[in-house]
């Protein structure tokens, strides 16, 4: 599922950004870059929660 996912993603990126443009290509790296380090930190909010089914 986690690479049917990424590759979704991939394919978007792809399509949104010609491979052709070193400033498409820069500005990818950079939406990537921003999204890891967003999801970094997101995780990083949750650390020490307990996000077990009984918590709910």
């Amino acid at each position: 599922m986690r690479a049917l996912v990424a590759a979704v993603i991939a394919n978007a990126l792809m399509r949104a950004f010609p491979a052709s443009s070193l400033r498409a290509e820069l500005l990818k790296q950079t939406v990537l870059l921003c999204g890891a380090i967003l999801f970094v930190w997101l995780l990083s909010l949750t650390s020490g929660l307990d996000l077990s089914a009984g918590f709910f």
